[in-house]
């Protein structure tokens, strides 16, 4: 039975903003003193609350627990425990974190055995990356909760679920030679992206429901179009993973889309493509592929 574990950063659950500005300007004795003084003071959700609120809510759905939220903070248990008040304020099913007084957390995802690693902190996020993690940078975003109790994920294709094969020859050579190229290799799946086996994770999951009644909706959200949607379809179909909904938009923007569809999260490697979408739902850049490259 595949366990669904994902890694979070402080910062990407709770608004710590006022006192990552004292850290910034006065430094971590003062932070440390800003946090202690305040650490009976409950902090505000941020934009990654409700989808972790959502994750754990799986578990009241099956037999057997299968997800697991562990928190990672550059905090320092000292100045952690505003932050562990704060989850127990909410209610969040939170018991295992690292405190790591200021070095990179990231390292700890991989022991934890997470699925998804997910961080205001791009550099920790390229090094999960490397190291063969899902993971994104969560943006600031419009954080408006969803009407539905499902949990609602939606995906960008190239660079995320698959491989950037595809993207490569895009950028490389242009639309034309994208088209050709798709359109000849229709029947051979792409090759996995860093989002593989997280989305695997959250099948093995829906696989234990009916489409009708399960409690989470995948959606895949690309800018590719006919003809090349078929090589998509077929991967997906070869890697026997369902996705609830596709959207091939053929370029136009993608955040109203994800808005009407009410993602909890959305993924892209594109920044264009994240700075439109997070002006609608929680959104997370994936540092990934020939297009970050370029940066």
């Amino acid at each position: 039975m595949q366990q669904l574990t994902i890694a979070i950063s402080s910062r990407a659950l709770f608004d710590l903003e006022d006192a990552h500005k004292v850290f910034e300007e006065k430094g971590i004795d003062a932070y440390s003193e800003y946090q202690v003084q305040r650490e009976n003071e409950i902090l505000t959700r941020d934009v990654a609350f409700n989808l972790v609120k959502k994750l754990l809510s799986l578990n009241e759905c099956v037999d057997t627990p299968r997800v697991e939220v562990i928190l990672l903070s550059r905090n320092s248990s000292d100045t952690g425990l505003r932050i562990f008040n704060s989850i127990e304020h909410y209610g969040l099913g939170i018991s295992r974190a690292a405190f790591t007084s200021g070095a990179t957390p990231y390292r700890y995802a991989k022991p934890y055995g997470a699925n998804l690693y997910l961080s205001t902190d791009s550099s920790d996020v390229a090094k999960a990356l490397n190291s063969g993690l899902a993971a994104a940078t969560i943006l600031p975003s419009k954080n408006k909760e969803a009407n539905t109790e499902q949990l609602k994920i939606a995906f960008d294709g190239d660079a995320v679920l698959f491989s950037d094969e595809a993207e490569r020859i895009y950028q490389e050579d242009g639309l034309d030679e994208f088209i050709k190229s798709e359109k000849k290799a229709a029947n051979t799946p792409l090759p996995g992206g860093p989002f593989k086996d997280f989305l695997s994770a959250l099948h093995s999951i829906q696989k234990e429901f009916s489409a009708e009644d399960s409690p989470i909706r995948t959606a895949l959200v690309t800018a590719r179009c006919a003809p090349t949607h078929e090589r998509v379809i077929k991967t997906l179909r070869a890697w026997k993973i369902r996705i609830d909904e596709c959207l091939f938009l053929g370029g136009r923007a993608k955040g109203e889309f994800l808005s009407a569809y009410e993602a909890d999260l959305f993924v892209d490697d594109q920044h264009n493509h994240c700075e439109t979408a997070r002006l609608y739902v929680p959104t997370g850049h994936v540092p990934n592929g020939i297009i970050n490259t370029h940066h």
